[in-house]
């Protein structure tokens, strides 16, 4: 989804005392994806959504270093952090499984999840586990996206310790998102692999999920999520 997409859809409301999750998902969701002139057109209006959502101390690092950077330097950051090195790697599963053979499971489990919401994903060539793409899923369907984000809690938290330790603005994003979940915060590296432990045995305990082919079926709305911006 654009960003001015998105913001057809969404009004701050200043007055309103409510974290707006739904909000803030979207918000974080652009920012963590690679820079475009449309999300540098509409830094000011994301910054006013993300303080109505309660957010904006966690934010403000990757705003001032979206707008101290600029357009091109930060796409070429994004890059060099996000896309040649798996450091930071913003796909879930990931965190969970690395690239076993479990991964293609964990990644049906995402699938599926879209699928059963009514709404049909449009991946554009990425994972499911795109955690961009997890939190507009999130904002349009809070209660089976936040099930999501919980259930890779310890996903979320290890991603969130690799941006902190390079010291990469987009922790404080990460970390919003994180304070939306239940429970406390974990403090450390190692409390958050705990996490990753208990997630993993949750999902082993159910039942293998079912591979889903990506054609939409009838009647369902089609997600407007777009792909990164790079070319």
């Amino acid at each position: 989804m654009s960003v001015r997409s998105f913001l057809s859809r969404l009004t701050p409301t200043p007055d309103d005392p409510t974290p707006d999750h739904s909000a803030l998902y979207r918000v974080v969701s652009q920012l963590l994806m690679y820079p475009t002139p449309d999300l540098f057109d509409h830094l000011d209006v994301l910054e006013q959504v993300a303080d109505t959502a309660g957010a904006a101390h966690d934010l403000a690092p990757l705003m001032t270093h979206l707008r101290e950077r600029g357009l091109t330097d930060a796409q070429t950051y994004h890059v060099a952090e996000f896309d040649h090195s798996r450091r930071h790697a913003l796909h879930l599963t990931f965190w969970l499984d690395g690239d076993t053979r479990r991964r293609g499971e964990s990644l049906v489990r995402f699938k599926q999840v879209y699928r059963d919401s009514g709404l049909w994903v449009d991946l554009h060539g990425e994972l499911p586990d795109f955690l961009p793409m997890v939190l507009e899923f999130a904002a349009h369907d809070l209660e089976r996206g936040r099930q999501l984000l919980t259930d890779h809690r310890g996903a979320v938290e290890l991603m969130r310790f690799a941006l902190m330790r390079d010291d990469l603005p987009h922790a404080g994003a990460v970390l919003a998102v994180c304070r939306t979940l239940p429970g406390d915060l974990p403090a450390t590296r190692e409390e958050a692999q705990k996490l990753v432990r208990r997630d993993v045995s949750g999902m082993n305990s159910g039942e293998p999920p079912t591979e889903l082919v990506g054609l939409a079926p009838a009647g369902t709305e089609t997600l407007p999520i777009e792909p990164t911006g790079r070319r």
